[in-house]
């Protein structure tokens, strides 16, 4: 009982770090600046979008959170992710941050939600 216990808090702790990468990188886009408008215009998009990604991006991490809706909120950040890979990609930059950070995503919840863990068995040896 105490194993499953320090899985969910790993679990956890993982989603929480997750979320930080993801609340960093919104309030970066509200707070605005030369360097983001630089960044946004280097991967081809109008800074007219800095805004809107920014409440795209905190809104999928709040439905994440809540424990009610975190499945939910895996799946939109996978998305949000998989748009940010394919933009990388088109900009011709390494994307293997944006990968990394979606699979964190998964893993917190994997190991957080026993819901998953029904859906997704692993096998123990």
């Amino acid at each position: 009982m105490a194993t499953v216990g320090k899985v969910v808090w790993v679990g956890r702790v993982i989603s929480v770090l997750a979320s930080l990468m993801f609340v960093m990188s919104s309030f970066m886009k509200f707070k605005g600046g030369a360097e983001v408008a630089q960044g946004m215009a280097h991967l081809g998009l109008p800074e007219s979008l800095i805004m809107p990604l920014a409440i795209l991006e905190l809104s999928c991490v709040a439905i994440y959170l809540i424990p009610q809706t975190s499945v939910l909120g895996a799946i939109l950040l996978t998305g949000y992710m998989g748009g940010a890979i394919c933009t990388h990609l088109r900009a011709g930059d390494p994307f293997y941050v944006q990968i990394a950070l979606g699979v964190f995503v998964w893993l917190g919840m994997y190991l957080r939600e026993n819901r998953l863990k029904e859906l997704v068995p692993l096998r123990r040896l």
